[in-house]
């Protein structure tokens, strides 16, 4: 078990601190606390610690840490900047910031209040990527309290084995003190308890920026022109998808902008891209943004009627790749950038091939998920693609993930931090609206806001979907998800790409449809935070044993 880790996911700036924090993690002691990127502020000046490691039985350490090139020659300290060596001091860094914690510490009420009493504290120098060889002891600074790359696999032993005569005037902290203090540096005690939004938000920008720092696959990628990128349910394929876009459209490193198309098939999901998209400066908007279907009336080819086949799967695409063949080149595109594409069909790629202004050269890339395919439309691009692999979900909830996860393309680690429970709530197929209904009252009346809250059905559409799709028609009714007074009401299909941070999953249907372990696969993994499943569980069954297991007993 690990020690407790504030925060559970730190930042940092260098590879050494990483190094050091990752180590501790792996070493210290379940009741042991490790702390990162503690800033002070004392009448003084302001002071930073890169680490603080809270040691029941031991002490308080405050961890100064060095990287590559840090040297200490004749008592001094040097490292490299712009081609010279400079003068630091880690020890007066670590020492100067030790006794301003300190303060802070035994000036706060609660400690002073509960007759606390003086504790011990030290500070230590850690180079995880460097050798500080023979050492000895520094007027300033003790050997034990210097630890070098030799010293690394031991760091954990060695910030606790404090010599016996040191600061005997203060005692080793008990279990109690450790816990006041980890209280008064995380700020406990001093607000009411978070709402449900207020936890969400967190895990929110804890999810896009760990969705962010995904994006280094984007470099992977910088010399390929031929890309599938796969990941299941909340790897983050739609934000890297955009991402690209925008890379691809603006210019990266050495290369020249590119006009840039960016497409998926749902209405939904091409609604969120331009929307996204009017954020960005005009250098960074793509050429073309939407459905596949749009872009043939573009092109002046009108859309046929959504029962026959024919037309989207060959009548479609053979005027499409007609009216690209004659598109000149300044219409044409450098790349394409498409999201969902498992829901292309195979005759789609031909048009998009040859709108591509280099039909060998061109850029194709595509986010994929085959275990989304809800569409009875199959296919791949006929020339050969690079497949680069997302194993991490980093959208949804470790509860909610661990819901869908058996459904998943494949093994995920779940990195979406932890949430509510998953609530399971019987009903069968004719009456899982009537239920649904109740279950978004009971989500506003955990203080939900209704611009988080989606009412997602696998049957038949919600009457209230029916409605404002009837009186707004499709532009409107999608104009709905962004309306902050109003839940979301909509179907599976039409929602991949899209999520919410609370769903109400309403299973009105009885599971024996085809493609039901796929709409079953996108409707558990479309809540970020809350979900709440309504259904039959025989009904579910026909997803997966599986995902009755998780659900079973969720009542």
């Amino acid at each position: 078990m690990p020690p407790q880790l504030i925060p559970a996911d730190p930042r940092f700036t260098t590879e050494s601190e990483r190094a050091v924090w990752s180590m501790l993690r792996e070493s210290l002691r379940p009741q042991d606390t490790l702390m990162a990127n503690v800033r002070l502020t004392d009448d003084r000046k302001d002071h930073e610690a890169d680490l603080i490691v809270v040691m029941p039985g031991v002490a308080v350490v405050v961890v100064e840490v060095k990287g590559t090139g840090i040297g200490l020659e004749d008592g001094k300290w040097t490292m490299p900047r712009d081609g010279h060596r400079m003068l630091v001091d880690p020890v007066a860094q670590a020492r100067d910031a030790r006794y301003a914690l300190r303060t802070f510490i035994e000036s706060d009420h609660r400690w002073a209040d509960s007759s606390r009493g003086r504790i011990r504290f030290t500070h230590a120098v850690v180079t995880p990527f460097s050798h500080l060889g023979t050492t000895s002891d520094l007027p300033d600074c003790p050997r034990w309290m210097l630890h070098d790359k030799n010293d690394l696999h031991e760091l954990a032993a060695r910030l606790a084995d404090v010599p016996v005569g040191f600061e005997t005037h203060r005692r080793p902290p008990t279990v109690e003190d450790c816990e006041v203090f980890v209280d008064i540096m995380s700020g406990r005690g001093i607000r009411a308890a978070p709402s449900v939004v207020d936890d969400s938000d967190e895990r929110q920008s804890r999810a896009d920026r760990l969705t962010q720092e995904q994006g280094l696959i984007l470099e992977v990628t910088r010399l390929l022109r031929r890309v599938e990128i796969r990941g299941g349910a909340g790897s983050g394929k739609t934000v890297l998808a955009l991402t690209q876009a925008k890379q691809l459209t603006s210019g990266r490193g050495d290369r020249k902008p590119e006009r840039v198309a960016l497409l998926c098939y749902s209405m939904g999901l091409a609604n969120y891209f331009r929307r996204e998209v009017a954020t960005w400066n005009r250098k960074q908007r793509p050429a073309y943004v939407g459905t596949f279907e749009a872009l043939a009336n573009q092109w002046g080819i009108a859309s046929g009627s959504r029962d026959d086949h024919d037309f989207w799967e060959v009548r479609l695409p053979r005027q499409m790749a007609e009216k690209a063949a004659g598109l000149p080149p300044g219409q044409r595109f450098d790349s394409f950038v498409v999201d969902e594409a498992q829901d292309f069909a195979e005759s789609w790629w031909l048009p998009l091939i040859a709108a591509l202004r280099d039909e060998q050269e061109g850029g194709l890339f595509l986010y994929s998920d085959e275990n989304q395919r809800l569409f009875h439309r199959f296919g791949r691009p006929s020339v050969p693609l690079v497949p680069l692999v997302l194993d991490h979900n980093l959208r949804n909830t470790r509860q909610i993930a661990e819901v869908f996860r058996p459904l998943a393309p494949l093994r995920m680690r779940l990195e979406g931090g932890d949430g509510p429970e998953v609530l399971h709530v019987p009903a069968a197929p004719e009456e899982a609206v009537d239920v649904a209904d109740d279950q978004v009252e009971a989500l506003l009346d955990e203080g939900w806001l209704p611009e988080h809250i989606a009412l997602l059905t696998t049957g038949r559409r919600h009457p209230e979907q029916v409605a404002r799709q009837d009186l707004e028609g499709q532009d409107g009714y999608w104009d709905t998800y962004w309306d902050d007074e109003l839940v979301f009401y909509g179907h599976v299909l039409g929602f991949k790409g899209l999520e919410r941070r609370a769903v109400v999953l309403c299973v009105n249907e009885d599971g024996t449809r085809e493609r039901f372990r796929e709409r079953i696969y996108v409707g558990l993994s479309r809540a970020t935070d809350r979900l709440i499943v309504v259904g039959d569980l025989n009904a579910i069954g026909h997803a997966g044993d599986e995902v009755v297991k998780e659900l079973r007993g969720r009542h």
